[in-house]
């Protein structure tokens, strides 16, 4: 691969998992070890991007999405991986083409996930600063703005938040509550989201800085979610020291070569082709009643 400074590998991996996406929904629905392997190759750089907290995935990743491409030039499609491994009763041995495979797909889920928290946390960001600045906004309680009090409510933040209010009243409100309980917590990123915004709302851009700029709550988020189930507590432990030492967002977009604005379309570009593809992986391994969590 060439030079992360002169190339856009957010844009190449978006455009190779939207071709495996067309692949899915044509009428064959057969992919092909090749392409998949090669689309895979591509999300490799994002892992050391991270830093130590996903040194593992990187090396483990990587190892088996080259056997994945080795593969390609003598097994056709991810079916037949499958299906050989079923033959020689090896599908969930170490180093089979199977368990490779599943492991290469909790890759491509964890990236899924980590990117589409990081554009749902700058949304809320986004909507926060609206509200701040404009208390007497109407928003509408369906939509794209129920979806993030969703969104807020239970999986980022558990605002205690009660929709048959005005909505502006009710974030502004519950924000205001939960200060005490966020600051005698370890939810720094949450802190660093709401606190200064709202005693004075002419801090809005250090907010942006600091809360959005930061990578910790959307990377937890994605390994808690996709690789924690599988991990044991010594390494559990160790991504949880490792979060520490994440790039910030500002700086991982400079080593892919973005900003702010690019990165966003790619990563959703990326989120839509790519959540197909890893439900077609899954489906094939459950039809064959392989399982997929082990």
């Amino acid at each position: 691969m060439g030079d992360l400074e002169t190339e856009k590998p957010l844009k190449k991996i978006a455009e190779a998992f939207k071709e495996l996406e067309a692949t899915i929904n044509s009428q064959t629905q057969e992919v092909e070890v090749a392409p998949f392997s090669h689309a895979c190759s591509l999300v490799s750089p994002l892992f050391g991007c991270l830093g130590i907290a996903f040194k593992f995935a990187e090396m483990d990743y990587v190892a088996k999405v080259h056997d994945l491409a080795e593969a390609s030039k003598s097994i056709g499609t991810l079916q037949s991986v499958l299906d050989n491994d079923i033959e020689r009763n090896s599908v969930r041995k170490a180093g089979s083409h199977s368990r490779n495979l599943l492991r290469v797909k909790r890759g491509l889920d964890m990236v899924r996930v980590l990117f589409e928290q990081i554009i749902l946390t700058e949304a809320l960001v986004s909507y926060v600063i609206k509200l701040c600045f404009f208390p007497g906004l109407v928003l509408p309680v369906d939509g794209v703005i129920s979806y993030v009090v969703a969104i807020c409510d239970g999986q980022l933040y558990n605002f205690n938040l009660t929709l048959d209010l005005p909505l502006q009243l009710v974030i502004l409100s519950s924000l205001r509550m939960k200060l005490i309980d966020i600051m005698s917590s370890n939810q720094l990123y949450v802190m660093e989201c709401f606190y200064k915004v709202l005693p004075n709302v002419f801090v809005v851009n250090h907010l942006w800085v600091t809360g959005g700029n930061s990578l910790k709550g959307p990377a937890s988020k994605a390994y808690a979610q996709v690789f924690a189930p599988h991990h044991g507590w010594a390494i559990r432990k160790a991504v949880a020291a490792g979060m520490y030492a994440l790039p910030t967002k500002a700086q991982l977009l400079k080593k892919l070569n973005e900003d702010e604005s690019s990165a966003r379309i790619q990563m959703q570009s990326y989120v839509a082709a790519s959540a197909p593809v890893i439900m077609h992986v899954d489906k094939l391994f459950l039809t064959r009643e392989l399982g997929i969590d082990w």
